[in-house]
């Protein structure tokens, strides 16, 4: 007897695990291929919907079927169409604009902290809990700010403080909402032109992690990617590099349309206040390209030692540097100008809003 083909949702959270063992998976994207090529799960297989029932030949029929599309409707047309000819999937629920919003944590202890890692998959966007004793700061947060106070509560912290490493263009802060909900103190760069009100950073400021534990949360200006670009450095395990040093690039200097003055402010920012720190600190970016592995349960950093030697625009001269990075930088964010003027409290976040966070990032200078 012959079972029928059946077709079945799954929840983004589930393929989460399932990159894993992609050889088991065959994960078809029906959107157009200018939204494929624009955005896009890796690993996947673009066959448009309206190519679909005559390209059934190319789909591995042996592997779990996944099928996906932007907000899921065409993925359900997509799926009856293997089901009409025999083969069975699973519909990714809301599509890749609900795996934008898919999160995964990695946590491990450096010294007598803890650094929680969460992953913003679909976006590429990184932000991290740092805890010690019972207290904990919270780095870069995005919009889902119940996330990172469970992620507190479930270690018996508190959160004291919040942090953005720079005014963001290519996702929505969840900083206010997260310090109006906790009551914590949100404090930002002063040289990036947020309207509301927030404690102002200083250069060297120490947020202290725990009562008797010399460890402390150091802020450290690093103007480039922004004016008010800031990196955060944990004892002397760890750096948290925002937008200035990624595992895969640099930050790109041309969003505020001054590229090469902001270039050549990136190049000091690296060479004075990052490169001559150890080979062994661990660099924790606010941002991961699709040219990153990505792995359940392993974080997305490197040491620095490793960065030095697999980026070239880390050994060029500053002539090199900026050049280079004026020349390279393109393909902004989509809706940057929108997203900064929401970041900087020009503009009311709302549900609309929100959508213009839909896409990749594109923070980085990728060649």
């Amino acid at each position: 007897m012959t079972t029928e083909a059946t077709i079945k949702p799954l929840a983004t959270e589930k393929l989460v695990p399932l990159l894993e063992t992609l050889d088991d998976v065959f994960l078809l994207d029906v959107r157009e291929p200018d939204e494929w090529d624009d955005w896009r799960i890796e690993g996947t297989v673009n066959i448009p919907l309206g190519q679909l029932e005559g390209r059934l030949s190319e789909i591995d029929t042996e592997r779990r079927i996944i099928v996906i599309c932007a907000r899921g409707m065409r993925a359900m047309t997509g799926a009856e169409i293997l089901k009409n000819n025999g083969i069975s999937s699973e519909v990714l629920d809301g599509g890749m604009g609900a795996w934008a919003s898919t999160y995964d944590t990695v946590t491990q202890a450096f010294g007598e902290a803890t650094v929680i890692q969460v992953r913003r998959r679909g976006k590429g966007c990184l932000s991290y809990v740092v805890g010690s004793g019972s207290r904990c700061v919270v780095i870069d947060p995005s919009l889902d700010i119940d996330l990172y106070r469970n992620l507190a509560q479930q270690h018996g912290w508190q959160i004291t403080d919040i942090v953005d490493t720079h005014l963001h263009a290519d996702h929505i802060s969840g900083g206010r909402d997260l310090a109006e909900a906790t009551g914590a103190t949100l404090r930002l760069s002063p040289d990036d032109p947020f309207t509301y009100a927030y404690a102002p950073l200083e250069d060297g400021l120490a947020i202290e992690m725990a009562d008797g534990v010399d460890l402390t949360v150091a802020a450290v200006s690093a103007p480039g990617h922004t004016q008010g670009s800031t990196v955060y450095k944990l004892g002397e395990f760890a750096i948290f590099t925002g937008d200035t040093l990624f595992l895969e690039s640099v930050g790109r200097p041309d969003l505020a349309d001054q590229a090469r003055e902001f270039a050549e402010n990136l190049y000091q920012s690296l060479h004075d206040k990052i490169l001559p720190l150890s080979d062994d600190i661990v660099v924790f970016p606010a941002h991961f390209g699709a040219v990153v592995e990505v792995h359940d349960g392993q974080f997305v950093a490197k040491k620095l030692g490793e960065l030095r030697k697999s980026l070239a625009p880390l050994s060029f001269s500053r002539d090199e540097f900026i050049e280079w990075a004026v020349k390279t930088a393109k393909d902004r964010p989509p809706n940057y100008q929108q997203i900064v003027r929401i970041n900087a409290g020009l503009e009311q976040n709302s549900d609309e809003a929100m959508q213009s966070e839909l896409g990749p990032n594109r923070c980085a200078i990728v060649s």
